[in-house]
Order: structure tokens, then sequence, then C-alpha cells
């Protein structure tokens, strides 16, 4: 069934036209969350506020395209949790070691690849954590989930301009935090010792 056709049906009040569109999005919506969060349990109750949140507000969507307009639901509800944790003291024992984990792997590498792997992965995630939020975003919406720069402006709320520049300083910041690191990078990205200064 084509998304336009759930969508009417959904702004209509269809529940079972939203779950369809639930099903098609909640990946990116996650994996969104999740890269803005670094924190599973976290992301999971951040897709699941936007989820609600863009059931409740469905009839106010004038115009939009549905996926942009959930993304920057999504967004919203990553920068509330990010304010939240701000006000809190500190980060639990259970929030920092599950964001050193690495997710579980496909095949059956040699363990020396899957640790050289995880250690790239957890730096990559420590260095996106460590971006302004608007360049978090803006790279994990382009670099992560491959949207083109119109629709994350519209996510964004932001011109296409304003897009490409947080882009250009979020890559720059984490070229120079991963080059930091260079034990972590693969022999071919490490700089030669007489680049690095």
């Amino acid at each position: 069934m084509p998304a336009d056709n759930l969508l009417d049906r959904a702004r209509r009040g269809d529940l079972s036209a939203f779950n369809a569109l639930v099903e098609e999005h909640q990946s990116i919506v996650f994996n969104v969350c999740l890269r803005m969060l670094g924190n599973r349990a976290a992301a999971e109750d951040a897709a699941q506020d936007a989820f609600v949140s863009a059931w409740r507000h469905l009839g106010s969507m004038r115009g939009e395209v549905f996926r942009p307009w959930l993304l920057r639901i999504a967004s919203n509800a990553c920068t509330d949790e990010l304010r939240r944790r701000s006000r809190r003291p500190a980060a639990s024992l259970e929030v920092s070691m599950e964001e050193g984990m690495p997710d579980p792997a496909d095949g059956e590498p040699l363990p020396e690849a899957s640790v050289l792997t995880a250690e790239l992965r957890g730096g990559i995630e420590a260095a996106l954590r460590g971006l302004p939020e608007e360049q978090r975003l803006a790279v994990v919406l382009c670099d992560v989930q491959g949207l083109e720069y119109e629709e994350i402006a519209q996510v964004t709320r932001s011109n296409v301009g304003t897009v490409k520049s947080r882009l250009s300083r979020g890559r720059a910041r984490l070229r120079e935090i991963l080059l930091s690191k260079p034990e972590l990078l693969p022999d071919q990205f490490r700089p030669r010792s007489e680049e690095r200064t």
C-alpha cells in the first residue's frame, strides 16, 4: 500500500494505517535516536516517544513530507533526553558500560579483527557523541542514514547551506578526533608519523 494512502488513512484516525507507517519507519527512527543518544534503552524510549507524539499530532501536519516530519519529532525527543541528562549529576555505570559494548558480530571473524572493529566502532560513536548536537544530527542523517541535504534541511528546519556547513564542521571535528587516536584506525587510514603534529 502506498505511503501516501497510509498517511491519509492514519490522519483520519486509522490506527492500523499508522502502525504500518511505524513499521516502515521504525528502523531509521531508532537508528537516529541511537546515534544521537549512544544508549540502546534511551534510544528505544526516544523512538517510542516520537511515535506517540507523531500519532497525537498527525492531524496538525500540514503539507509536510512524513519522514522528515517524523525525524524532526525524533530529534526533538533526543534533544529532550539530552537536556534531562545534563541536569542529572552523573551517568550510571550501566549506561557507560553499555555505550562501550559492540553489537554482536554477524559472522565468525578472527578474534583480533572483532576486537579492532569493536574498538573502531566505539571510537566513532564516542567521537559522534563529542560533536555539538546540530552537527551530530546532520552527520547521522547524512552519513549514517543516507538522507539528502534537502531532506535534512526539512528535518532540522534549516536551509541547505546550514546543513552543508554543519556537515562540514562535524566531519572535520570527527576526523580530528579520530586522527588523535590513530591506534583505533585501520593501517591505511593511520597518519604517517611525519604527518602527526
